[in-house]
């Protein structure tokens, strides 16, 4: 690792911890100043944007990236206009700093208040998704945290030119540069000294990405993380589904993007139902374009299904392909949820709302849904105007990582001259 690097690196953490104390201070309307001035230069400068992108999208084509990874890559016009209005979605939300969560008075008098402040300086590793960039700062900047952003080399330029409009956005509103940074070199070394080398500077890491990448973040990291590894979802179908209602949601669930994280890969279908529905829902997924592996029951309905391994079960595919499995009713689907998923999203599909009750109780992972599809899995969907990404940790934030979730709180004490006997 060069010392040239080292420097650049440490100036970044320099100028983020100084911009952290500015931000946790500033009004709520100089921060949505910026974020509105932010979402006027993405829809100003929408031709270098697409432009950058298409170059990043050439050279990934050259590499011969995953049409996943090209999916998540892209950018159109209606994305860039996408990443816009989020913003201004986040702009509408309460500011989170310096919100009361909880206050009362004790016997002796003394008033305390849980008072909701910044988690500091977040820094934030991703592949291919230059939307994260725009979701990605604007989450922070509304919570009044700083943030160092290490976008992947295959979608540099698109990263660049969207950053350089969340720059724009922080000179109209007065703020320090160092709110919103973008790591300047596509070195790997660079990911390893957030990683482990700048805990002087940064409070928390959230990685979004593939399995390599979030797995060495879990691995490698000094300081506390927020994210999840895998998003193996799953649809159940259970015997008082109405057919239409699953046919629609398990399509959408599985085929609207294949390469996000809620994308489902795994459809478990009621045995009591399974002579009415399992042929109809396979059908409606091979006639998509989608491949599908199941086990025998499903393999009999139609003969392009192939044999499903072990392995599939647990697999996140990120791409047209589909596990499906016959269970013995609800609680074998809960079963195999907990066997095999990984705590991200789970939908089921019933007219009956105790049996949905049992599985949006019993199921533990982030998101559950009843007669909806996993792809409303998302922080925008949730009304949260963005997000940084899901957390399947069970501390500090879980689902959908918004602005409320990138904050900490402290405990306010007021007195009158109290002492401790």
């Amino acid at each position: 690792m060069s010392e040239e690097l080292s420097a650049l690196m440490r100036s970044l953490g320099e100028a983020a911890l100084a911009a952290s104390e500015v931000l946790a201070l500033a009004d709520a309307q100089v921060k949505n100043r910026a974020l509105a001035a932010a979402a006027a230069a993405l829809r100003a400068r929408r031709a270098d944007i697409l432009a950058a992108n298409a170059h990043d999208l050439a050279r990934a084509r050259e590499r011969k990236l995953s049409s996943a990874l090209l999916d998540r890559l892209e950018l159109t016009d209606q994305r860039v206009e996408s990443m816009a209005r989020g913003l201004e979605e986040i702009i509408a939300l309460p500011d989170p700093i310096g919100t009361v969560a909880a206050q009362w008075t004790r016997p002796n008098g003394l008033q305390i208040s849980r008072v909701r402040v910044p988690l500091g300086v977040i820094g934030i590793i991703y592949e291919s998704r230059p939307n994260v960039t725009a979701d990605a700062g604007a989450l922070c900047l509304k919570s009044g945290n700083a943030v160092i952003l290490r976008g992947g080399s295959e979608s540099e330029r698109s990263n660049r030119a969207i950053h350089a409009c969340l720059e724009a956005g922080l000179i109209e509103a007065a703020l320090p540069r160092g709110c919103i940074q973008l790591v300047p070199t596509t070195d790997r070394a660079a990911v390893g000294l957030m990683l482990a080398g700048m805990t002087q500077y940064i409070d928390v890491i959230v990685p979004r990405g593939g399995k390599s990448l979030v797995a060495r973040v879990q691995q490698e990291a000094r300081v506390p993380v927020i994210g999840h590894l895998e998003g193996n979802c799953h649809v159940y179908v259970d015997r008082d589904a109405d057919l239409a209602m699953a046919r629609a949601i398990v399509l959408n669930a599985k085929l609207r993007r294949t390469g996000i994280c809620g994308a489902a890969e795994t459809l478990l279908v009621d045995r009591a139902c399974s002579a009415t529905h399992l042929a109809p829902l396979i059908k409606d997924l091979l006639e998509a374009g989608c491949e599908v592996r199941g086990d025998e029951s499903a393999q009999r309905v139609d003969e392009r299904v192939r044999a499903a391994s072990e392995e599939d079960w647990y697999t996140e595919y990120l791409d047209s392909i589909i596990a499906v499995r016959v269970v013995e009713g609800v609680d074998a689907a809960i079963a195999h949820i907990a066997r095999y998923g990984s705590a991200h999203t789970e939908s089921i599909v019933t007219s009956n709302p105790d049996t949905a009750q049992r599985f949006l109780e019993r199921v533990d992972s982030a998101i559950v849904l009843h007669n909806a599809s996993t792809q409303f899995a998302d922080g925008g969907e949730f009304g949260m105007g963005a997000e940084i990404g899901i957390s399947t940790d069970r501390f500090h934030a879980r689902g959908p990582v918004g602005v409320e979730q990138l904050t900490s709180y402290k405990y306010v004490v007021r007195g009158a001259g109290q002492v401790r006997p």
